[in-house]
């Protein structure tokens, strides 16, 4: 028992010192951002910062409190094992009290909420999700700029991979002349190594459908990847990978999310995290009204409760027309009448009919040309 305290005490003390080194690191950053490039005295100023943030260790994640329960749970496991053999007669993992993980609340960066952070500079979760509009802009942006990472972001917008996903995709899980991609390997983070392994559950493993202009996006990629190959030659590093640096080693996952969030904030948007395109593509597809569970499958959800919880965070226009919807299915009398079609009326000039999403379909954001 004295070893099972010793030890979360010690993962308790290891997320501090990460979350100091963290701070320390953005801090620097930003601060970074802040001292102009011309000048002799600036320029001095951000060498010396720039060996300052080279000196100092990545950024990492910290153990929170979901991995922290898997962790004794495992633990709690294997014990439960070693009583059965008999080698042990307790399971001391049983007593180990933590604090209970709490999922934080989805919301959309609606113009309120994007008011308030130009203003304030604070999030109103730390979980936000973008508007399709708001989508679109990013993939716009990407577009404009000619960003060779534009085909990955996009595949995770309207696909939801995972940031692991999306970085251990290779050209042989994807059947262009079907239009599917599998999902069977991922790149995970540890500390800043990186390890290839299995998806994060068993439903992680999966086979999805891609849409006609994400194929013309994939199958673009593949030629400007081509070109890269013919431009480095022997020096091409042959990884198979779908996204790749641009000698063709692979995409560190922590670098990505580096990437992501400088892109977010040069295109002017309000920040959402890398994951949180994730939410996105599930809203989409919702919205389209694709069925729960085929969005669920999709994102590689253990449990489509996980996907409700999103919808029903992310989608409040969807949740007003399902309660509208209940309440005009029980017949009322006369007196309820006036009311009712006053409702009904209401719904019809906000478009808010509960036959909205009959068939629809997911269209991705084909981006604007950029004026010469």
């Amino acid at each position: 028992m004295q070893h099972l305290d010793e030890m979360f005490a010690g993962i308790a003390e290891t997320n501090a010192d990460i979350h100091e080194a963290n701070v320390q690191r953005r801090a620097a950053l930003d601060e970074l951002k802040t001292i102009p490039w011309k000048g002799i005295e600036n320029r001095g100023r951000r060498k010396f910062l720039k060996d300052a943030i080279d000196a100092m260790p990545p950024f990492r994640r910290i153990t929170g409190p979901s991995t922290q329960k898997h962790i004794r749970d495992t633990l709690r496991a294997a014990l439960n094992t070693a009583i059965a053999r008999g080698a042990i007669t307790f399971n001391p993992a049983s007593y180990i009290e933590l604090t209970p993980a709490k999922r934080p609340k989805a919301m959309v960066w609606t113009p309120e909420r994007v008011e308030a952070w130009v203003r304030t500079g604070e999030r109103p979760s730390a979980v936000m999700v973008w508007t399709p509009e708001q989508a679109g802009q990013f993939l716009d942006y990407l577009a404009e700029t000619k960003h060779r990472l534009l085909p990955l972001f996009h595949l995770i917008t309207f696909r939801g991979l995972r940031r692991g996903e999306a970085c251990g995709v290779r050209w042989a899980d994807y059947s262009a002349p079907s239009r599917t991609m599998t999902v069977a390997t991922q790149l995970v983070q540890d500390g800043w190594e990186v390890i290839e392994s299995l998806p994060k559950t068993d439903s992680g493993e999966r086979v999805f459908s891609i849409d006609e202009y994400t194929a013309e996006v994939l199958d673009a990629h593949r030629t400007k990847q081509a070109a890269e190959r013919c431009q480095w030659g022997p020096a091409w590093i042959e990884s198979g990978r779908m996204f790749t640096q641009e000698d063709g080693d692979r995409i560190h996952p922590g670098w990505l999310t580096d990437q992501f969030e400088r892109l977010v904030d040069l295109s002017g948007l309000p920040p959402i995290r890398l994951h949180d395109l994730r939410h996105v593509a599930a809203s989409l597809m919702l919205a389209a009204g694709v069925d729960v569970k085929i969005v669920s499958e999709t994102l590689g959800h253990s449990d489509s409760r996980i996907t409700r919880d999103i919808y029903q965070s992310v989608m409040p226009k969807a949740a007003a027309e399902a309660a509208e919807a209940t309440a005009a299915m029980v017949p009322r009398g006369s007196a309820r009448l006036p009311q009712q079609r006053a409702v009904e009326q209401a719904n019809e000039q906000d478009g808010l009919t509960s036959a909205s999403h009959e068939g629809a379909k997911i269209i991705a954001f084909r981006p604007r040309t950029a004026s010469a």
